[in-house]
């Protein structure tokens, strides 16, 4: 028969084991969260051959295609990227007709701030086949506004060539203002007479 003395001492040795295997547990949990916070990017699904119809009422609004879409989930910001391009093509609510469209090398969508960047040989088009060209655009679905801080290039109806340091518009494209512009205004001599 064993003493309590012996139970006593195999006790204390069973409870200090544990807690050095707690204390130890609470230590790699701390490392666990410490990487955790510093994790930038976390890859949660990646989608070959894009193809999305985006509709309301059996009409369809937007028709965007990619060769590749990754979504990232980060601790603070999810979005996601087409590093391979994008082509985004916009229908008119009544009429079902293309009222613009947007290619680009690469877009991003950040779901949280609500903001379309395009980035890389970015061309847009609007109702009336007016086309922007830029190495950026950007499109902020709460203002529903289109802005570049990147030079910007304007084909516009009537044969009219803007140019800017930057420009802003309504999303349609229909009402640009361009900073610092030039351009090639075609006048009709007939009318000024």
């Amino acid at each position: 028969m064993r003493s309590p003395a012996r139970y006593t001492q195999v006790f204390c040795l069973l409870l200090l084991s544990s807690t050095v295997l707690l204390s130890a547990c609470e230590n790699d949990l701390k490392k666990v969260r410490e990487i955790s916070a510093n994790q930038i990017d976390t890859v949660a699904q990646k989608t070959v051959g894009l193809d999305l119809i985006v509709s309301d009422s059996a009409r369809v609004e937007i028709h965007l295609t990619a060769p590749l879409m990754i979504d990232y989930q980060t601790i603070k910001k999810p979005y996601k990227i087409m590093p391979k391009g994008v082509n985004i093509v916009y229908f008119d609510k009544e009429t079902g007709l293309q009222s613009g469209s947007i290619v680009a090398d690469t877009g991003i969508q950040r779901e949280q701030e609500k903001l379309i960047e395009f980035h890389g040989h970015v061309v847009a088009t609007n109702t009336k086949n007016e086309t922007f060209k830029s190495a950026e655009l950007f499109w902020d679905q709460v203002t529903k506004r289109v802005y570049s801080k990147k030079p910007v290039q304007a084909l516009l109806s009537g044969g009219n060539v803007m140019n800017g340091d930057s420009f802003e518009s309504d999303d349609k494209l229909l009402n640009p203002t361009f900073q610092q512009a030039t351009g090639i205004i075609h006048v009709d001599e007939k009318a000024t007479q």
